[in-house]
């Protein structure tokens, strides 16, 4: 029998054949594939609900208890990501449409299926699930400054105000507005903690298939821009290779425990790509076409790099202390 702890602990393999059947339905049927573009935005804001709903938005005051572990995930997360992040696109140029979608994805944190990585890597899961909320609110308000940072004046230019706006509330606010309204129905009613218990099942199937529509919608535009996006994926390695060892040093800063350090490591070499896509695909047509493949792209490296992270994190980057 299936359990929503087993599916969510074999998500990265549900992920990675959603991968497969995407690209291989949009690369043999280029036409229904682009035709699955119309089902993004709906499947999105089903997706962004069910993993809102999982975030205690109620907890917010008990988030910040633990004010050593918040400042050194906001630090890693909002301060060493950023600059890191500018240093390797000033190692590795790219076109400013490139350079969109790698901010839009490397800056935000991820806010989901971080928690199972972390679970994985043998971190404080409940730390970092009790932080989300910070994660998700901070990360909203930053994005504009960085991208006004990162990409200067043609920001005002690209980000048209009109689409962001419009993207940033049908798929973001409102599944946020719901998910909040359903947590406080089951803090009141049985019935309402039973749909807040049911939502839980909806992000593994529901990210796998927008996925699925997500690839098989891009992967014409991927092969066509196979050279641009072979040239971003050496800044995703870097990030994925690099981060890990800049956040050891924060935790060893904010002296924390093993398990508190390890879920700074993994939210901070764990990035926010399907939050983030509504907002790229708001970009004007030349530029959300290539964003999106650059999003698109960066979720599979990082798919890989998590499975060496629940493996090298535990076993040697952040190991269990003697007793």
């Amino acid at each position: 029998m299936i359990t929503r702890e087993k599916l969510e602990q074999h998500q990265i393999w549900v992920y990675v054949v959603a991968l497969v059947i995407g690209g291989i339905y949009g690369a043999y049927s280029p036409g229904a594939g682009n035709a699955l573009h119309i089902a993004i935005s709906p499947l999105l804001a089903i997706l962004l609900y069910s993993m809102f709903a999982q975030i205690p938005f109620l907890q917010l005051r008990e988030s910040l208890s633990n004010a050593k572990f918040i400042s050194a995930l906001l630090v890693s997360n909002f301060v060493v990501v950023p600059v890191l992040v500018w240093m390797l696109t000033q190692f590795f140029p790219q076109s400013q449409a490139v350079l969109a979608g790698v901010f839009l994805v490397l800056l935000t944190p991820c806010i989901d299926y971080v928690i199972v990585f972390t679970q994985l890597g043998r971190g404080n899961e409940r730390l970092l699930l009790a932080a989300t909320p910070i994660l998700f609110v901070v990360q909203m308000v930053l994005l504009p400054l960085y991208l006004w940072l990162f990409l200067g004046k043609d920001t005002t230019v690209i980000v048209k105000a009109g689409p962001f706006a419009e993207a940033f509330f049908y798929l973001i606010v409102i599944p946020l507005l719901l998910a909040v309204a359903t947590q406080l129905w089951a803090n009141k009613q049985s019935t309402g903690t039973a749909f807040l218990q049911a939502t839980a099942w909806l992000p593994v199937p529901f990210m796998a298939l927008v996925l699925v529509v997500v690839v098989a919608s891009q992967i014409g535009k991927i092969i066509d821009d196979i050279d641009l996006l072979l040239q971003v994926i050496p800044i995703y390695i870097g990030f994925h290779l690099v981060m890990p060892l800049f956040s050891r040093f924060v935790v060893k800063w904010f002296r924390l425990d093993t398990g508190a350090g390890r879920a700074v490591l993994f939210s901070s070499g764990t990035r926010n790509s399907l939050v983030v896509l509504p907002l790229a695909l708001a970009l004007p047509d030349d530029w959300a076409t290539i964003a999106a493949a650059v999003i698109v792209t960066q979720t599979i490296v990082e798919l890989i790099a998590e499975l060496f992270y629940i493996r090298l994190v535990p076993s040697f980057l952040l190991r269990d202390a003697k007793p």
